[in-house]
C-alpha cells in the first residue's frame, strides 16, 4: 500500500502529468481537494474507486481515510491542485504518515505561477532585468509570514514576485512594494489561470487595485510583480548569441574531439 500525493495542475485537466493521472485511474482510494481540483481529473478514477472530497474535511479526518485505507491494503491518490510543495499543506500530512509508518510518493504538478506565465506568453527571467522569481504570500487569516519574508523585505530585491493567497490583501501588497519598484511596475493578476473562467487583469502597481474591484476578484488569483512583464527594450540572454561557444556549439573552425 502506498499513498501518492499528486499535483493536478493550475485547473485545466490536460495539465495533469501522465503518471499522475495513472496514478488515480488505478488508485481505489482517490482523495482530493474538492475546491480547486477540477473535476474532470477526478472523474479518471475508477469507477469502484471510493472518491472522497476533503475540503469539508480536517487533517485528522482526512489521515483517518488514509489509516482506513491502510488497513485494506489499499493504495490512495491524494490530490491537490498545483504542485504540492507549493502551499499544498502536504507537510503536515506527511509528517503524520511518517508517524504511522505509512509510505508514500509525490508526483509534481504544473505551478500556477507557470501556468500563468504560459498564458501570458511571459518569460519570467529577462537578462538585465530580473534572474529570480520569489514566490511568496502574505498574512491575512492564514499563517503568520516569518520574520524576514514581508514584502518590505522581499521588494528590496526587485526580482519577480509571484505572490500567492493575497487577493484580498492587494491594497497591502501595493502600498508594500511600490517604494521598491515604483508606481509604474507592472502588474498581473491571474484569476483561476487555465480555467474556462480565466482573466488576466494587466495593471500597474497604481492602476491594479481599482482594476481588481472593478472585475469582483476576492479569491483564487495570483498576482505577479515585476519589470519582467515590460516586454520591450530589454537586452537577447546570451545563450544563443553567435559569439557565446560552448561544448555543444563550439568556435567556427575550431576542432572538435
Amino acid at each position: 500500500m502506498i499513498v501518492h500525493f499528486i499535483g493536478a495542475g493550475p485547473g485545466a485537466p490536460d495539465l495533469i502529468t501522465v503518471r499522475g493521472l495513472e496514478y488515480i485511474r488505478r488508485a481505489p482510494v482517490v482523495l482530493f481537494a474538492g475546491s480547486l481540483v477540477p473535476l474532470a481529473v477526478i472523474e479518471e478514477a475508477h469507477i469502484d474507486a471510493f472518491v472522497i472530497d476533503t475540503a469539508p474535511l480536517t487533517l485528522e479526518e482526512i489521515i483517518d481515510e488514509i489509516k482506513k485505507a491502510h488497513a485494506k491494503n489499499l493504495d490512495v491518490a491524494r490530490v491537490h491542485s498545483g504542485d504540492p510543495s507549493i502551499y499544498g499543506a502536504t507537510a503536515e500530512q506527511m509528517r503524520r504518515l511518517d508517524d504511522l509508518n505509512i509510505p508514500y510518493d509525490v508526483t509534481p504538478g504544473v505551478p500556477a505561477f507557470a501556468a500563468a506565465a504560459a498564458a501570458l506568453k511571459l518569460e519570467l527571467t529577462i537578462p538585465e532585468i530580473s534572474q529570480t522569481v520569489i514566490l511568496t504570500r502574505t498574512s491575512v487569516r492564514s499563517t503568520d509570514m516569518p520574520d524576514g519574508e514581508t514584502l518590505k523585505t522581499l521588494g528590496q530585491s526587485k526580482a519577480t514576485l509571484a505572490i500567492h493567497l493575497s487577493i484580498n490583501n492587494i491594497a497591502k501588497v501595493v502600498r508594500e512594494l511600490e517604494p521598491h519598484y515604483g508606481e509604474l511596475c507592472p502588474v498581473v493578476v491571474a484569476y483561476r489561470v487555465s480555467w474556462p473562467d480565466e482573466q488576466l487583469i494587466w495593471g500597474t502597481l497604481a492602476t491594479i487595485r481599482e482594476e481588481v474591484k472593478r472585475c469582483g476578484i476576492t479569491r483564487t488569483a495570483l498576482i505577479i510583480v515585476g519589470w519582467s512583464l515590460d516586454t520591450h527594450g530589454f537586452s537577447d540572454s546570451r545563450l544563443y548569441a553567435a559569439d557565446h561557444h560552448h561544448v555543444l556549439r563550439p568556435r567556427k573552425g575550431s576542432l572538435s574531439h
